[in-house]
């Protein structure tokens, strides 16, 4: 029997590395170190796909001959594209534009396979309930808003603070599984046998 071809993660994040566990126990996570910013009047759902793009070509170059999933996430609030909080303070505001409102999550995906590119967007509608300025300052102190699209981890934290979603929950944590699965299995790779 020929081995088995190799699943490689353009991303470090371990939210997402756990994630793909769920559908392929074996894989490698390279970093891409592809910078996320968007380009003038790009809409968040062609950002995101040009971005996860961007990582999977990235990590191809370095893993030519595997299978390459790339990544991005950002939300959507109203006007308001939010990525990853450079700051301490672009973290409260985050929190404090998302503070009783629905957002948008967006994930971005890339399979690269053989000559194919596949591209997907999922999309997760969230519903904050109302924060006071003690929960954000308190949310922050902990730590968790960092490195993270919106300033938020549902699967942390914050999941007291999600009164509903409407979508894919693995989206917001970083790695919509379902779309991945089936974009993964129109390029043909082996997630069984």
């Amino acid at each position: 029997m020929p081995p088995k071809p190799k699943l490689v993660l353009a991303s470090e994040s371990p939210r997402r590395r756990e994630l793909l566990k769920l559908l392929c126990s074996k894989f490698e996570a390279v970093a891409s170190h592809v910078p996320e910013a968007s380009k003038p009047k790009e809409a968040p759902q062609e950002m995101v796909q040009r971005l996860a793009k961007a990582k999977a070509r990235a990590v191809q170059a370095l893993r030519p001959h595997s299978t390459v999933v790339g990544a991005d996430t950002v939300v959507v609030c109203g006007r308001l594209v939010l990525g990853k909080p450079k700051s301490h303070a672009a973290a409260r505001n985050m929190l404090i534009h998302l503070s009783g409102k629905t957002h948008r999550v967006l994930t971005g995906l890339c399979v690269l396979r053989n000559g194919q590119c596949r591209l997907g967007v999922s999309e997760t509608k969230v519903q904050f309930s109302p924060l006071s300025e003690l929960e954000i300052e308190r949310y922050l102190e902990s730590g968790e808003p960092f490195d993270k699209a919106g300033a938020y981890a549902i699967q942390g934290f914050a999941a007291r603070y999600v009164e509903r979603i409407d979508g894919c929950y693995f989206n917001v944590v970083g790695l919509p599984l379902s779309l991945l699965y089936r974009m993964l299995r129109k390029v043909g790779y082996p997630l069984y046998g």
